[in-house]
């Protein structure tokens, strides 16, 4: 069984307040884990099944049950998106049994939408924790997120400290509805950089982005797709004098505009992870 999950507003800024819990954002991907008549399926938040792709989570609870979570890897420096991505994209089954041994996951659960034919959706947020803290996981690939009453700047703080993602506040009286609710709010712990602009995509919007490498010379960052309207009639006004040249996807553009941008982390090949421009630097 599939529910449509409930999705994050954004807070602008960590906060702390007496009406919301806070946990650890982790980053993973989102996973409904659905027992039904003592059959399992995993689904994306985007209801893709992904059954197949984590065996080691194919372990059964003592009765009928709906959970949302997130999916996660572990690597020697913490949680490793990639590295969950590399899981998910996994379709034949003698990668995907070498792939549980190198990089096994973890199922980290947040809240509990059915048990034991019951829906609990209705039930406020720290009642359906109450009922999750009373299940026994079924093996060592399930966890439970942790959370805090109230301190959420603390808890940010230390998120920031780690290098962690960032964290979620939720309102303790929060139903779980399936849509995007203020309820549930996430805090982004961003990292930033200066990015020179090189060139920009020709049918969907996107910015191609360099930074120096050690011998001063521009290497590719990432595309940035995520950019405001405003800030895209600044760039197209700026950078009609500058064009150099096309390919069939790009124009290229002497690399003289600069820009800031906001992004979750480097990947392991120096790429931006879902850059967003803050500005276009003067």
């Amino acid at each position: 069984m599939f529910i449509e999950p409930m999705l994050l507003a954004t807070a602008p800024t960590s906060f702390s307040d007496s009406h919301y819990i806070f946990e650890p954002k982790i980053d993973g991907h989102r996973l409904l884990f659905s027992q039904q008549s003592g059959r399992i399926r995993l689904y994306t938040r985007h209801e893709t099944e992904c059954t197949q792709q984590y065996p080691e989570l194919l372990v059964p609870f003592d009765d009928d049950i709906l959970l949302d979570g997130e999916v996660a890897c572990a690597g020697p420096d913490g949680v490793d998106f990639e590295e969950v991505m590399i899981r998910f994209k996994a379709s034949k089954d003698q990668r995907i049994k070498q792939l549980t041994i190198s990089s096994p996951v973890t199922f980290v659960v947040f809240d509990i939408l059915q048990y034991k034919g019951q829906d609990l959706r209705k039930l406020p947020l720290m009642q359906r924790k109450e009922i999750l803290a009373g299940i026994s996981m079924p093996n060592q690939h399930f966890g439970v997120i942790p959370f805090v009453e109230g301190a959420g700047e603390a808890l940010f703080d230390q998120m920031v400290n780690r290098k962690l993602e960032g964290m979620v506040g939720k309102r303790k009286n929060s139903l779980y509805v399936s849509r995007r609710s203020p309820a549930w709010q996430k805090i982004i712990n961003w990292s930033y950089a200066d990015v020179f602009i090189t060139g920009y995509r020709k049918d969907e919007f996107g910015l191609l982005a360099a930074i120096p490498d050690e011998s001063g010379r521009l290497r590719p960052a990432g595309i940035v797709e995520y950019v405001t309207q405003a800030g895209r009639k600044e760039f197209y006004s700026r950078s009609r004098a500058l064009v150099t040249g096309d390919d069939k996807n790009f124009v290229h553009l002497n690399p003289t505009i600069r820009g800031r941008v906001k992004f979750r982390n480097w990947t392991k090949s120096g790429m931006l992870r879902t850059p967003v421009l803050t500005e276009l630097i003067k």
